[in-house]
């Protein structure tokens, strides 16, 4: 996981929970807290096990191929367009070519364009929109994911923080322009190579002269890199016919490439170069604004400046598989715990010495400080006795599923009601279908053997 796609989740759930509000996050914030760190390292570690729980980790990773598909589309339909450009400039060699027009074939919508963008960097930042956009979009679509709608908005916005966005926007913009002049280059070369052509130029208001200056003018820095400009003579005998000479010939063909490649290759190149190394700079600076709401609130939850007991949290819309052992501590011992047991059954059960009690979970107080201390001391084996009676609240399933998390491996004490009570079957039922959701094991006989042993 990059920095970048830390950063990016952690804003994707920012924005998450400013429209749908707060997600069950008290596990996510413990183990934020347990791992220690500043502030933001916290709301980092908190954002990656939300979005791991959410699937949002999994949609970047389908979004990010969709980009990438995305990108070689328009890639592919940047070198067409450029070899489009070619082949109307040149045409099929059976008439002779305007030289100036087809020079504004090759150049006229891209020396425009990157002028615009130039504008538009300088006054607004904000030019190659539509480009982005599309980009956007076909990555969204290629990604095949609904969960990756939330994706994109969170990326423009924390680029837009840092002004990053123009840069991107760039490398993506002049690097399409420049495989488009590339393509281009090469077809006229092709061409060239392939076919005879004549060069004249035609005009009806202006003076020969005008075309001599334009042409030594425009030919001048590709005159620096080796390449020939048409002479004097040439230019103003091109303006009546296509010369029948071959030096002539080679002449305008090596200026009209090295115009192509000095006022249209080059500069998207370099300009390429440089968004791509001013992106660079600044997504080393990327960071978290700790002052937005979103994040500010959590200041108190991971970072407390003392416990706050006693809150309770919204239950999950849904429950979440376990995936026991996921702690970087060592596991060790067995351990029993019980969840909401009233004074009328007996409790512990006679334990072997192996086998530690957690006691009776039935407070937030006595919840928080086992999990704590889960976290820290993680044990091998874990067994939680529930009371069937109950109903399987979402609150005891959400907490059954954190101490789960803290066990490699877990095992649920369904336990038989008192003498002379019957279970209600239908709620019974209704516990071992959540059980089978959360995917962990159960029973109603006691689990001894499998704590001391590590087997029934």
């Amino acid at each position: 996981m990059t920095e970048l796609n830390t950063l990016w989740l952690t804003e994707t759930i920012r924005l998450r929970e400013e429209h749908a509000g707060p997600l069950d996050d008290l596990e996510a914030n413990r183990l934020a807290r347990t791992a220690g760190g500043d502030l933001s390292a916290r709301i980092q570690r908190r954002a990656l096990w939300l979005a791991e729980r959410d699937g949002l980790t999994t949609a970047l990773q389908h979004w990010l191929q969709g980009a990438r598909l995305a990108l070689i589309v328009m890639a592919v339909l940047a070198v067409i367009s450029g070899a489009g450009l070619a082949f109307a400039a040149l045409g099929d060699g059976q008439a002779p070519v305007n030289v100036f027009w087809a020079l504004g074939s090759l150049l006229g919508l891209n020396l425009i364009l990157l002028l615009s963008w130039a504008l538009g960097l300088v006054f607004a930042g904000e030019h190659g929109a539509t480009l982005g956009r599309l980009w956007l979009w076909l990555s969204e679509k290629l990604a095949r994911d609904a969960k990756a709608a939330q994706l994109a908005p969170a990326l423009l916005l924390l680029l837009q923080r840092h002004k990053l966005n123009r840069w991107v926007l760039g490398v993506l913009v002049n690097g399409l322009w420049l495989l488009a002049m590339l393509s281009a280059l090469v077809i006229v070369l092709m061409l060239m190579a392939t076919r005879r052509y004549g060069f004249v130029w035609e005009t009806t208001i202006l003076g020969g002269e005008t075309f001599v200056a334009m042409t030594q003018a425009l030919g001048a820095l590709p005159a620096l890199l080796g390449f020939s400009v048409p002479t004097v003579e040439m230019i103003r005998a091109s303006g009546d016919a296509a010369l029948n000479i071959e030096s002539a010939r080679q002449a305008w063909a090596a200026w009209l490439v090295g115009v192509l490649l000095v006022y249209g290759v080059l500069p998207r190149l370099l300009l390429a170069l440089f968004c791509r190394w001013r992106w660079k700079t600044g997504q080393a600076r990327l960071h978290l604004d700790l002052n937005m709401p979103g994040y500010a609130q959590l200041r108190e939850r991971l970072m407390p400046t003392s416990e706050r007991l006693g809150i309770s949290d919204a239950a999950p819309e849904q429950l979440h598989p376990i995936e026991n052992g996921v702690s970087d501590l060592p596991s060790d011992g067995a351990l029993l715990v019980a969840i909401e047991l009233d004074d009328q059954r007996p409790w512990p059960p006679k334990l072997p010495k192996t086998v530690n009690n957690a006691g009776i979970l039935d407070s937030r107080e006595s919840r928080n400080k086992l999990l704590e201390q889960l976290s820290r001391f993680p044990p091998a084996r874990l067994a939680i006795a529930c009371d069937p009676r109950r109903s399987p609240d979402r609150g005891s399933l959400t907490l059954i599923a954190e101490l789960a998390r803290s066990a490699t491996a877990t095992r649920i004490w369904l336990l038989q009601a008192p003498p002379g009570e019957a279970l209600d079957a239908a709620r019974l039922g209704d516990w071992h279908v959540a059980l089978q959701q959360l995917e962990l094991p159960f029973a109603d006989s006691a689990p001894l053997s499998w704590l001391e042993t590590g087997h029934d």
